[in-house]
């Protein structure tokens, strides 16, 4: 063999390995929209964050607070975001509008919401709520869908019978209560651990027919789907590990810390912290366990379906239901 091509062999050999590696080191940003600020209420997210799970998958999250699942729909057909986090309602209204939105992965199959009242509080349902103002987190977010429903459910109309009231979330929801500007709140979990812990007791009335109504999930435009199967592939991968390492109560410690990363103020009190947490974690377990995680179940969309028609949070019923969401994934990201 000739030092020539000896040389010519090693140096294709370095070339190859360098293509190789500059191949591997390649990842795709994505930009991740949530409705809130809080870590803790998407831990799965941040765990996968903290632990690589994302960088195995050749992904890098970038993750952006918007204000509401409306704020979150606008900045996905905007382009300005990949995947978000919103709410069945405001996913079935955005549709009703015509944009091709479609809910990937049901992150809490329990509800994340709750109406509650003060303690001393003698509201014992939302029946009695007639003639009171509900506060809400933002005036389009994923709880007003769900609070109008249950009204709706029981014969009473916004505007006449109740009000909404846009008060925030968390801090500004407990001030609301000290100041009596509401008499109700439609609460995230997290808001409820928030005003709690300002020293308000609550009380939660929602019916137990609606605790099943799943909440906020990822969701992403049909248009990016299809263009970046292997994104949404990766993406649910590392969200499933990232929810299976959290539930584990070994790394307890672990997820208060990739969450802290995020938001340092929502970790400041770890009794705190530990509270949402595991009030988080109680509504991410599926109603059956026999479910694999992200899977949407018809039936339940169907309820949902049924509720915003009937509560005309949008106009008329929509044309195919079935194109709202898809557990084309699910197998894949669960095995």
């Amino acid at each position: 063999m000739s030092m020539h091509f000896l040389k010519a062999t090693l140096a294709g050999i370095a070339l190859t390995a360098a293509t190789v590696t500059a191949a591997m080191a390649q990842t795709t940003p994505i930009t991740v929209v949530l409705p809130n600020p809080s870590a803790l209420n998407v831990f799965p997210l941040h765990v996968a964050i903290g632990e690589g799970y994302f960088k195995e998958e050749g992904l890098e999250v970038r993750v952006e607070a918007v204000n509401g699942s409306a704020s979150v729909l606008q900045t996905l057909a905007s382009g300005q975001g990949q995947i978000g986090q919103p709410g069945p309602g405001p996913v079935l209204a955005a549709r009703s509008r015509g944009e091709d939105v479609v809910f990937l992965y049901n992150l809490y199959p329990k509800t994340g919401f709750g109406v509650v009242v003060r303690e001393e509080s003698t509201a014992k349902t939302p029946a009695d709520l007639k003639g009171t103002t509900i506060g809400v987190g933002t005036a389009d977010g994923a709880e007003v869908g769900f609070t109008r429903n249950i009204m709706t459910g029981l014969g009473l109309t916004e505007g006449k019978d109740y009000e909404f009231l846009t008060v925030g979330d968390g801090g500004t929801a407990a001030a609301a209560f000290l100041n009596n500007e509401v008499d109700a709140y439609a609460a995230a979990v997290v808001d409820m651990v928030i005003i709690e812990s300002r020293g308000i007791p609550l009380r939660e009335i929602t019916p137990d027919e609606y605790l099943g109504y799943f909440a906020n999930g990822f969701a992403a435009n049909r248009a990016y789907i299809e263009a970046n199967p292997k994104v949404i592939e990766g993406f649910g991968r590392a969200i499933v590990k990232g929810y299976k390492f959290g539930i584990d109560p070994a790394n307890t410690d672990k997820v208060i810390e990739h969450a802290a990363v995020a938001n340092p103020q929502e970790a400041e009190d770890r009794k705190f912290a530990l509270a949402v947490f595991e009030a988080v974690k109680q509504r991410m377990t599926p109603l059956d366990a026999s479910r694999p995680s992200g899977y949407q179940p018809p039936e339940d969309w169907e309820k949902w379906h049924k509720s915003v028609v009937e509560s005309k949070s949008i106009p008329a019923p929509l044309d195919d239901l079935t194109k709202a969401y898809t557990n084309e994934f699910v197998e894949t990201w669960n095995k």
